[in-house]
C-alpha cells in the first residue's frame, strides 16, 4: 500500500539523502555526491527551513519516493514550490510517480495550497512525467543561471 507523509527532519534525513543519490548518480542525471558533508548541507537546505514542506512516498514503512520543498505565500494563493521529487529507480515506470503526485495534490487542497511549481530539464524523462501528470510549462517564466566560481 502506497501513501505520503510528511518527512521527519530529524529521523529520515540519512534516508532521504540515500534514496537522493541512488536516484541522482544514475542516467540521466549523472550527478557526483561524493561529498557526504555537501549532500548533507543540501538536504537540510531543503528539509530545515520554516517553510519547508517535504513528503515522503512511503511503500508499507520503507521510503520509495521523496518531495522536496517549501511553502511559498504569493497573491493568486500558497504554492508548494518542489525543488526535488524523485522515486527510487526500481519503482519508476510502475505508477509510483504517478501516485505520490496524486496522493501530494490531495494533501495541497487539504492545506490550501493552490499551485505547485517545479523546475525540469526538457531534455530529461522528467519534463514528460510531469506533462502527463497535468504540470503545465509557465508562458512567459524562464530559469536563468550563471555560474561564478
Amino acid at each position: 500500500m502506497l501513501s505520503i507523509r510528511t518527512i521527519d527532519k530529524e529521523k529520515d534525513v540519512e534516508k532521504v539523502e540515500d534514496l537522493f543519490v541512488t536516484v541522482f548518480s544514475q542516467e540521466p542525471w549523472n550527478d557526483h555526491w561524493d561529498d557526504r558533508r555537501q549532500l548533507r548541507l543540501y538536504i537540510e537546505d531543503l528539509l530545515l527551513p520554516f517553510n519547508a514542506l517535504s513528503f515522503g512516498l512511503y511503500q508499507d514503512e520503507e521510503l520509495v519516493g521523496i518531495c522536496l520543498g517549501r511553502m511559498m505565500h504569493f497573491f493568486e494563493g500558497n504554492q508548494l514550490r518542489i525543488d526535488e521529487l524523485c522515486v527510487r529507480t526500481d519503482c519508476q515506470g510502475k505508477g509510483y510517480g504517478s501516485r505520490m503526485v496524486a496522493l501530494i495534490e490531495e494533501e495541497a487542497r487539504k492545506r490550501g495550497i493552490a499551485f505547485l511549481i517545479l523546475a525540469t530539464e526538457r531534455n530529461y524523462p522528467a519534463y514528460r512525467f510531469y506533462k502527463k501528470n497535468g504540470f503545465v510549462e509557465a508562458e512567459g517564466n524562464v530559469m536563468l543561471s550563471k555560474k561564478v566560481l
